[in-house]
């Protein structure tokens, strides 16, 4: 099969491999009929080659069609059409039994201390292969999957993979009261899906980012946006003048390291990437290579008892946190990776209907799997409008 490989920093090529067989029995194939490509996908482009091994399959939101099953799948058939989530969890453990299955103890990598086994993501979690792929092998299938419709296009649901259940759980957890407002930091495809869905849910949302076509894009939605590279130095008091002088009751945080506005961290990441492995690695984890541009700004926008919603990928152990400021504005964080199968049920019914959140034409891009390499460049760099884009394998 054709497969999206990761060969080192700013280096994927598409390259064939064995097709994936069952190994154990509750083991399923699919047969991959769209796949995105993610934000997540970029911090393994740039920044976290330490973790990654040549030849690894790539990729975390893919959805399909059953080809085989094990013999221990009892709910799923060949031909089923499913959307796989990007988080493998049993479904049956305390932590899933809390709907947590981002802390599944089931496929919890124990030896790296990290949560539940992910697709196509790092030694940190697993190692498994991902679903930029033509066929891919789904453990725990009888719980790692959810089941769709036929006859919708799949760009109905494919994001149920991570871009909806991440964004919905950025919401939720942001506790915004009825009628309240939110600001949310980051307009790439998590912000943008998280202000739909604050839109929808009937709160005031603030946007910003540096990037026009997701200005843009945002505004048309109803989504009051800032320019940050207009107001880098002034944010949190144009937003204050905006909310009586308080700030907004939440604020979502869907940058993460990736963040602008910190030359020095972009260095520090820069020079963890000249780094030899074993090394850089130790630095990553220790050494506060996180861009935290994002979430002190955060911290200064959020009103006092306000909430944070943490929902971009923060790595680093060691980051610097104004602690009296947390403190003394009473702030609550929230964060972590997204509890897919928990969200699904609440969100499948915006998606057989007639589509508030906009999902038919989210994807700014739809490409085939051998433009894949293009695709992350292009992603990368903010060319040509690049949002969200669906490879088609």
């Amino acid at each position: 099969m054709k497969a999206l490989t990761w060969h080192g920093k700013r280096d994927v090529r598409v390259d064939e491999h064995p097709d994936p067989a069952i190994e154990q029995p509750t083991d399923a194939i699919i047969r991959v009929t769209s796949t995105g490509l993610c934000g997540s996908d970029l911090h393994l482009y740039e920044v976290l080659g330490p973790f990654i091994e040549a030849g690894s399959i790539l990729g975390h939101e893919p959805m399909g069609i059953v080809e085989e099953a094990g013999s221990q799948v009892t709910d799923l058939h060949p031909g089923d059409r499913v959307v796989i989530p990007f988080q493998i969890s049993c479904g049956h453990c305390f932590m899933c039994d809390q709907g947590l299955q981002t802390q599944c103890e089931t496929t919890q990598v124990r030896d790296q201390g990290m949560g539940a086994a992910l697709f196509g993501y790092t030694k940190l979690y697993g190692s498994v292969p991902g679903g930029q792929a033509e066929f891919l092998r789904v453990p725990h299938a009888d719980y790692t999957h959810i089941k769709v419709p036929d006859g919708p296009d799949d760009e109905r649901f494919v994001y149920l993979s991570d871009v909806l259940p991440t964004a919905w759980q950025a919401v939720e957890y942001a506790a915004i009261p009825d009628g309240g407002s939110v600001t949310v930091l980051g307009l790439g495809p998590i912000g943008d899906m998280a202000a739909r869905i604050a839109l929808h849910h009937g709160h005031r949302v603030i946007g910003v980012d540096l990037v026009d076509e997701r200005l843009d894009r945002a505004r048309l939605r109803g989504v009051e946006v800032l320019d940050l590279r207009k107001h880098n130095d002034d944010l949190a008091e144009v937003i204050r003048g905006l909310t009586d002088g308080r700030g907004t009751d939440s604020v979502i945080d869907a940058v993460g390291l990736e963040a602008h506005g910190s030359p020095g961290a972009k260095l520090a990441h820069q020079a963890v990437g000249l780094l030899p492995d074993a090394i850089a690695e130790k630095v990553m984890q220790k050494g506060g290579m996180d861009r935290m541009h994002a979430f002190y700004l955060a911290i200064d926008i959020v009103r006092r008892g306000g909430t944070i919603s943490l929902i971009g990928v923060y790595g680093g152990m060691a980051d610097p946190l104004p602690m009296l400021t947390i403190f003394d504005k009473q702030i609550r964080l929230t964060m972590g990776q997204a509890n897919v199968k928990r969200w699904a049920p609440e969100i499948m019914p915006l998606l057989t209907d007639s589509d508030p959140l906009g999902v038919e034409d989210f994807a700014t891009h739809r490409l085939p799997l051998d433009a894949a390499p293009e695709a992350y460049e292009m992603f990368q760099k903010k060319e040509d409008g690049a949002i969200k884009i669906v490879l088609k394998p």
